[in-house]
């Protein structure tokens, strides 16, 4: 079953109809206009104290329409796909164009194929229901035999599986079908009136078996148990400014909300980033190369084409610390007089497609990372972060790692506890003075939001040393 099976079954919308309603749109002058259908259901079993607690599934289908005249949008949306709703719709979305009549040329659907990045089965047909509970009975019962400290066990397991179809002015059809799931497990540790948590997740678009092949569950119990237990031993984190190391993977959170963020190209269109008019200027050390990459098979990030219809492809932003590019949707591209590269996104049929990260990697360099934490003689190993704030216009951050580490005489000693990073993305980019050889990508459950919309996104980057940061500690 394709996506237009799953969108237009049952309904009386076929290729005939969404022509008609395309005509109808481009009958006023527009700059470009597009039909957006989306179909997403999700399923999702959490277990606690023991139990399977909360079993949730739901669908949610519609289609928006899209009309842009030059700076203006006119946008509208249904849950109920039929030609009446998308002809009322069309005349919604284009009555922001009060100019002459549009196009005359007839519009013809021509389907765009595209090498899939993903299969596109529904996971929620991989793996029973008796046997996705079990799972997560079995993941409780060996979190707590790992550790008598353990008192609490909370895990879920979850699947989501999306179908988009989007038809643009020059009546190119793209069609896709993403499968997505993710495995989380918590674990809360007690000893000596002390009590600590550890956390540990994985996923991707893929189907179950890939997510749980081998021992992959039992090996995230067994890490949420290690997090609680590196916890339960942490000493109170010090503060003022000094080097820090950040480790491979996770840790690019940090460079996806501090510098990230600051290239996407709506902010830079109002002038509003701290990157904004620096294209060709140095904004980061000679060691920072930084790419957007919305081609990775199976990425939660990744996808055969944006929310626009858009190929995704491989976005240089930062090459050897030089700026060389923004991120952008059509909209934002036609503005700035730049290509659109892929990143258009939205939430859900019912949002405006915004210019979002896919999968954001700092790329490797040649240094070992013991070589790099020795380099730093003496500072903090930060392994993973529970979140952050920034503020795009200044460039601004604050982020509380979860996992960290004394550096001491170019040694890791102590693990740590209420370690904060605090300081501006383009500053502390100029400030990374060793990049790794070991590029590695998130576990693949990463989420972002903007503007009120959610979507998956991928990160990754290797260990790097920043030469100084402010760290707020506890000690």
């Amino acid at each position: 079953m394709g996506a237009r099976d799953l969108l237009w079954g049952g309904t009386d919308i076929d290729e005939g109809v969404a022509l008609g309603a395309m005509e109808l749109l481009l009958g006023r002058n527009l700059s470009f206009a597009d039909l957006f259908f989306s179909r997403s259901s999700s399923e999702t079993f959490s277990l606690d104290e023991g139990i399977i607690n909360d079993a949730h599934f739901g669908i949610s289908k519609g289609f928006g329409v899209r009309a842009v005249r030059e700076g203006q949008t006119g946008f509208a949306y249904s849950d109920r796909i039929d030609a009446a709703a998308l002809r009322e719709a069309c005349l919604a979305a284009r009555s922001i164009s009060t100019g002459g009549p549009g196009a005359t040329a007839p519009v013809r659907i021509a389907p765009c194929a595209a090498t899939p990045l993903y299969v596109g089965g529904d996971p929620r047909d991989s793996l029973s229901r008796a046997e996705r509970t079990a799972l997560l009975e079995r993941i409780d019962r060996l979190c707590r035999a790992a550790d008598p400290r353990v008192t609490k066990v909370m895990a879920s397991l979850s699947c989501r599986h999306v179908a988009r179809l989007i038809i643009n002015e020059r009546g190119e059809m793209r069609e896709d079908l993403k499968p997505m799931v993710s495995l989380s497990v918590t674990v809360v540790m007690e000893s000596h009136g002390r009590r600590e948590d550890g956390r540990a997740s994985a996923g991707g678009a893929f189907l179950l078996p890939e997510l749980l092949q081998g021992d992959k569950a039992e090996r995230l119990a067994r890490e949420a148990v290690r997090v609680a237990a590196v916890n339960m031993e942490s000493v109170p984190a010090p503060a003022g400014s000094m080097p820090v190391v950040l480790a491979a993977g996770w840790p690019a959170v940090l460079i996806h909300e501090a510098v990230g963020h600051g290239l996407e190209g709506d902010f830079n269109r109002v002038g509003s980033s701290a990157f904004s008019g620096r294209i060709g200027e140095r904004v980061a050390s000679e060691h920072c190369t930084i790419i957007d990459d919305g081609t990775m098979p199976s990425r939660r990030g990744s996808s055969t084409f944006d929310d626009e219809g858009t190929p995704t492809g491989r976005t240089t932003l930062i090459e050897k610390g030089i700026l060389r590019g923004y991120m952008q949707d059509r909209q934002n591209a036609m503005l700035m007089g730049m290509p659109a590269t892929g990143n258009g996104r939205r939430e859900s049929y019912n949002c405006l497609p915004l210019p979002r990260m896919t999968n954001t990697c700092l790329m490797p360099g040649k240094y070992g990372a013991e070589e790099i934490i020795a380099a730093a003689k003496r500072g903090i190993y930060a392994v993973n972060f529970t979140g952050g704030q920034v503020d795009i216009t200044s460039g601004r951050f604050v982020f509380a790692a979860s996992e960290a580490y004394l550096i001491e005489n170019g040694r890791l000693g102590a693990p740590i506890k209420g370690a904060t990073l605090i300081g501006n993305g383009p500053e502390v980019m100029q400030r990374v003075s060793m990049v790794g050889d070991n590029l590695t990508m998130d576990d693949g459950v990463g989420m972002c939001g903007k503007a009120g919309q959610g979507v998956e996104v991928g990160l990754g980057q290797p260990t790097l040393l920043i030469d100084e940061i402010t760290v707020g500690g506890t000690s």
